[in-house]
């Protein structure tokens, strides 16, 4: 090493000397400036020392998965002591290696980054403690000014002296901005790879240290190619300082990215509108703070079955949409020539496309009759060939119409199947809907308010009006046997005119397969579905009867027509009204109300809220005579049995199956309710924007597969029900149940037996004939019961 000549020293002493001076009149300037300036207005600590995290709003399903996350933060709280060793050592490898050595200021590394603020100005280098971000993060702002680092040291000091080391990287861990609206390292790795911190890889842990920094340069999502190479940064620092072994560095370098690529939380279950639901219910009660104070809110919907609804939603939707056809493209786009402009284009067309679970976004590239190639929202290039392209076939055609046209520059869906063969999709346009219920206390199993809440978010469960067809029947049906008839009472099946709405014009309804079976009994007529001799059975019990008696089965009136297409089901009912109205004949006559948020509770896991399921039925909730009840009943096992419906007893192998199949007029609507094993379960599906579902759909076709596949699973674990027990009360006349002060009464006798198809016939006044042969009193009419019998569903219109 060269010295310095004693001349030269003796000339640099004295300005060493000046400098030195300089320095220490600098140093003593600022610190009195810190003392007598900054100290007095560095503000309290309250939100260092009491600190109150903003945890959002969750969601969870009873057997505690989450569902859903509301808030504009999303963050979880870790202690210090939960957070994984290596977690904590990753990042203070690339942020403050020796945060536990230093106090508030690293001296060592402010030393060198004075000298690169000197040849770079200031902000060119940083030499932050994990002390002095968390006094910006909470107080300050990220602004390069030497008033604000000077306000940052000060603040840094005091909460040094206020907490201990462990509690500030506590507050670091937990409060540090991480990109995707994740805050803290726990929301994060849930965030980034739907994972918990004890969870995550070496690799993994690298990649969440490098975000502080810069959470929008490092973000794997939007920058994978500097995410990673941050990452490489972080797992070069583990190995350097012997956080982990040379095996691990080399497993960590060499793990691939597996990155949530949308940045999106994902959730244990798609129960996106039993999230909205109870999110209103919790918002509508603590207004704001319901988004910042850690509530967690646990509903009664059971991950098993709402798994087994939302899948048999989409699985049924999907089937009716491929059997309507291709409708061509969801829209068509110019591909530019340049790659690298295409890629742009392709990318920035498909990110305006919604996401849909399975139904993946993509742009045609090239198109011949036997080989499509497109790329998808993920760049990747796929050739659809064979079986893939036979549902959009039509589109291949020379003479296909423009817009069914599969041409490049198109955008369309793809599928990939279990096997990963891939085909041509489209998003359905048809809605659907689905909810289950316990049929003793009202707590929702699943609920599926729509195809996909990601295209709508109208929950057609609770907000959709829709006319329920035959499924009304057993209301009616049920206020008939109050009037004492009886299942076994026969109904004329022959047309029937009766005066219409307009002067001079009469209304006659009829049977969709324009077959009459003469005198049949009632509970052949609702196990068939049968038209005509509901709307005479209707006009026998009476229509001002029958339309304050179905309000016990919580129906809103307004919404029900007073007239005879009541038998019909031209009124208005949504799929939670018809689940607790078929519940009140699953428990034996009680109304129910549904509920779905069992508890709610504090950040502290305090219970604020609980509703808990009632033990037993009280006398306030009966709304129907058990005698009813069990009559009723019969009649719509026989429904599942022989009827319309009988596919559901066929495909789930039990006898304890009941409900109702309901068709609107031109198959506008489909329906299935009906109930098993205690569980309610009401299935629709029809347009928004009402059209008929097809000349050939019905409720038998198009709601109860999606309720046949979610009773498999409902009620898998679940005893098949005995035979329910006559009530006291009831007795047997002429093969079937009656009350029995009705017993041997005219009732029996039957409903316009004496009438013949003439429509200028003069109905009975009460529209019942006195026992004896049809129009000749005095001869006993035996009632006609059908064997039961394994029948396909009738092709009812109601």
């Amino acid at each position: 090493m060269a010295t310095i000549p004693r001349r030269q020293r003796g000339f640099l002493l004295p300005i060493l000397a000046v400098a030195a001076a300089l320095v220490v009149l600098f140093i003593a300037g600022v610190a009195g400036y810190v003392v007598f300036r900054v100290l007095p207005n560095v503000p309290a600590l309250d939100a260092v020392t009491d600190y109150r995290p903003k945890i959002p709003l969750r969601i969870y399903t009873a057997d505690n998965v989450l569902i859903g996350e509301f808030g504009e933060e999303h963050r979880d709280f870790v202690p210090i002591n939960k957070i994984p060793d290596l977690m904590k050592k990753s990042l203070l490898a690339i942020e403050d290696a020796r945060f536990y050595e230093h106090g508030a200021i690293d001296w060592k590394r402010a030393m060198g980054a004075v000298g690169s603020n000197l040849r770079g100005g200031f902000g060119s280098g940083g030499a932050s403690t994990i002390t002095m971000q968390v006094a910006r993060n909470f107080f300050l702002s990220r602004e390069k000014r030497l008033t604000r680092k000077i306000n940052e040291i000060a603040l840094a000091y005091k909460i040094e002296t206020a907490l201990s080391k462990d509690e500030i990287l506590e507050l670091y861990m937990n409060q540090i901005y991480l990109g995707q609206r994740a805050y803290g390292f726990s929301s994060a790795a849930r965030i980034y790879f739907n994972k918990t911190l004890d969870q995550l890889s070496v690799a993994e842990m690298a990649m969440l240290a490098g975000l502080p920094q810069n959470p929008a340069r490092h973000n794997p999502v939007a920058n994978p190619k500097r995410a990673r190479e941050r990452q490489h940064a972080v797992l070069g620092r583990m190995r350097a300082l012997n956080y982990i072994t040379e095996a691990q560095y080399e497993k960590a370098m060499a793990e691939p990215l597996r990155v949530n690529q949308r940045g999106v939380q994902e959730f244990g279950t798609h129960a996106e509108y039993v999230a909205e639901l109870a999110r209103q219910a919790v918002y509508s009660q603590f207004k704001e703070d319901a988004y910042t104070k850690g509530i967690k809110v646990y509903t009664t919907i059971l991950k098993p079955e709402q798994d087994a609804a939302y899948a048999s939603v989409r699985r049924n939707v999907l089937t009716y949409d491929q059997r309507h056809g291709w409708r061509g493209p969801e829209g068509r786009m110019e591909l530019p020539s340049d790659p690298v402009e295409r890629e742009d284009a392709i990318g920035d067309a498909l990110g305006k496309r919604p996401t849909s679970d399975g139904l993946i976004p993509a742009v045609v590239l090239s198109a011949t009759g036997k080989t499509v190639r497109v790329e998808t929202a993920d760049g990747d290039t796929v050739d659809l060939t064979g079986a893939g392209l036979k549902f959009a076939q039509a589109g291949l055609s020379s003479s296909a119409r423009e817009k069914m046209k599969l041409t490049p520059g198109a955008i369309i869906r793809v599928a990939k199947d279990a096997k990963g063969n891939w085909s041509v999709a489209q998003v359905p346009q048809v809605a659907a809907a689905f909810v289950a219920i316990d049929a003793d206390t009202g707590a929702y199993h699943a609920l599926v308010g729509g195809f996909d809440y990601n295209f709508q978010k109208f929950n057609h469960v609770t907000q959709a009006y829709r006319q329920p067809g035959s499924g009304m029947k057993p209301f009616i049906y049920s206020a008939a046997v109050d009037k004492g008839y009886s299942p076994g009472t026969l109904i004329l099946d022959a047309p029937l005119d009766m005066p219409g709405e307009d002067a001079g014009k009469t209304w006659s309804p009829q049977n969709d397969d324009g077959k009459w079976d003469g005198p049949i009994t009632m509970r052949r007529a609702l196990a068939e579905s049968k038209n005509v001799p509901s709307v005479r059975l209707l006009r026998a019990v009476g229509v001002p009867y029958a339309h304050e008696f179905i309000a016990r089965f919580g129906f809103d009136l307004t919404r029900q027509p007073s007239n005879y297409t009541l038998a019909l089901g031209t009124g208005a009912a949504t799929p939670l009204q018809m689940a607790g109205a078929y519940a009140v004949f699953a428990n034996g006559g009680y109304r129910v109300q549904p509920y779905l948020i069992a508890r709610i509770e504090d950040a502290d896991g305090k219970i604020i809220q609980e509703t808990k399921a009632p033990a037993e039925h009280t006398d306030e909730q009966r709304v129907l005579d058990p005698r009813n009840a069990f009559i009723t009943d019969s009649m719509l096992r026989d429904v599942t049995r022989y009827g319309t419906g009988a596919e559901a007893t066929k495909a789930l192998g039990r006898t304890d199956i009941a409900g109702k199949t309901g068709t609107t007029s031109d198959a506008v609507d489909g329906w299935f309710s009906g109930y098993g094993g205690n569980v309610v379960a009401v299935a629709w599906m029809g347009y928004d924007d009402p059209k008929s579902l097809g000349g050939r759909e019905f409720g038998a076709t198009v709601a109860l597969p999606i309720w046949i596949d979610y009773m498999r699973v409902a009620l898998a674990k679940r005893p098949q029900q005995e035979e329910r027990l006559a009530p006291e009360g009831v007795v047997r006349e002429n093969d079937d149940w009656v009350y029995a002060e009705f017993a041997e009464t005219p009732t029996l006798g039957g409903i316009d037996l004496d009438q013949a198809p003439d429509p200028n016939a003069v109905q009975p006044v009460d529209g019942m004939v006195p026992p004896g042969q049809p129009g000749q009193p005095g001869q006993p009419v035996q009632p006609v019961r059908p064997v039961p019998q394994q029948q396909q569903p009738s092709n009812t219109l109601f």
